[in-house]
């Protein structure tokens, strides 16, 4: 077991719980040559706020994050400074679990968090054990999480889909496989994956919830024979030699809406500016990471510390910039990457991302009923928070609130009629 790799116990990782995010030396030789252009301006100026009534009214926020490449525009919009040029300072807390976030934002503990956006809605419709009204104020990236087999089970020849449904019809037995939340975007994605090659994931295999760091090291000891999760835990199977990649998440949905950054209702009611300011802040790293492959490089090395992901940077500079593999010696560069801007197409709120994680929660059981689905993402998805944030950070925001993709089985979404859409499949719980 490599000394990067986290273990199978969850007392290992609560011993990194609640860690502020004091770079380490390293990280801090690392990020200091960042701090030219827009990091510079972050660090030297006093902040862009002036006494009055736009001033944010918590000057220190605690953003929660668990350890996964897209937690990189909250870390380095902490470390280039962003956050201090619109007034206020971020207090990074890395968590143990999805379940730990959810807790720590319903209970106050957290002011936001680096967060699934099906964990949101969750909790929004009390369907993960909690109901609390939460709020939605920016998408933090787009792309770049895999569904992992086993190497076992890519020796028999599911290395896809395709080949995953032959063994299991032809190898009757119990099969494993792992998501991170009940109501999370990577349960969806493997749920939608499965169904789409024929596999009902509620009845034909076994459905596990493990935390994104303990992944590989519960395949190592054979606790799962696949799972779904966010990088950089698909390549360190890959790394490691226990995993392959039978699928990305862009291949299911293109430029899909992944994290995001979450908070109660209370808490944007509350404290408003604030909430505009976290955001811009955020923005502005988004936009940073990038604009260039030298800043997703560093961005690599900084995140990598153990104050935050906790593994080499060579697990992570790779499918940050395309470069995938597939552990089987296939290798291909993907235009579908993880982006964190984009020009500021993957971080507006659209309402019908919102809408789809409810459809989707509509098709597995989740919700016994259909929800009226776009007041609930209206009031979710806080718009008018977000489109004051872009103003201020200089972005530009789309004119339509929803938007229409292709998912892989060809159907459509385009948020028009979500209950239809949502009792459309043929597959479902």
């Amino acid at each position: 077991m490599s000394n990067h790799e986290p273990s199978l116990t969850t007392e290992s990782v609560n011993d990194h719980d609640n860690i502020e995010t004091n770079v380490s030396r390293r990280s801090f030789l690392q990020t200091a040559a960042l701090a030219t252009g827009a990091g510079m301006m972050a660090l030297r100026t006093g902040g862009v706020w002036a006494a009055g009534s736009d001033k944010p009214e918590k000057e220190e926020v605690r953003i929660g994050f668990i350890p996964l490449t897209d937690c990189a525009s909250i870390v380095m919009a902490s470390v280039l400074g962003f956050d201090k040029k619109y007034g206020v300072k971020f207090v990074i807390s890395k968590e143990s679990s999805w379940a730990s976030v959810r807790d720590k934002l319903v209970n106050g503990e957290l002011d936001a968090a680096h967060v699934l956006y099906g964990l949101v809605y969750g909790v929004q419709m009390g369907v993960s054990g909690m109901k609390k009204d939460m709020a939605v104020l920016m998408t933090l990236n787009n792309n770049g999480q895999a569904i992992t087999l086993s190497k076992k089970l890519a020796d028999q020849g599911a290395v896809d889909g395709a080949g995953l449904a032959k063994l299991m019809q032809r190898e009757k037995r119990e099969y494993t496989f792992a998501h991170t939340f009940p109501t999370g975007t990577h349960a969806m994605w493997l749920y939608y994956w499965m169904a789409a090659h024929g596999i009902n994931p509620m009845k034909d295999a076994k459905v596990i919830t493990v935390p994104p760091p303990q992944m590989v090291a519960n395949m190592r000891v054979g606790n799962m024979d696949g799972y779904c999760v966010g990088e950089p835990w698909n390549h360190r199977a890959i790394a490691d030699g226990i995993g392959i990649t039978a699928a990305t998440t862009q291949d299911i949905w293109k430029d899909h809406p992944e994290k995001v950054l979450g908070t109660t209702a209370e808490f944007a009611q509350k404290y408003p500016n604030t909430a505009r300011a976290m955001t811009a802040a955020i923005l502005e790293a988004s936009r940073w990471i990038d604009a260039s492959m030298s800043n997703k490089i560093k961005m690599a090395e900084t995140i990598a510390d153990k104050s935050y992901v906790n593994t080499s940077v060579d697990v992570i500079n790779q499918r940050i910039l395309g470069r995938y593999q597939n552990g089987m010696g296939k290798t291909w560069d993907d235009p579908n990457y993880m982006k964190f801007f984009n020009d500021g197409a993957v971080n507006f709120p659209y309402l019908s991302d919102g809408m789809w994680f409810m459809t989707q929660h509509k098709r597995w059981g989740l919700l016994k009923t259909d929800p009226d689905y776009l007041a609930v993402a209206k009031q979710v998805n806080r718009i008018d928070i977000y489109k004051d944030a872009a103003a201020m950070a200089k972005v530009s925001v789309p004119k339509d609130v929803m938007r229409s993709s292709k998912l892989m089985d060809g159907t459509v979404w385009d948020g028009k009629n979500p209950a239809a859409y949502a009792a459309s499949f043929k597959i479902k719980a």
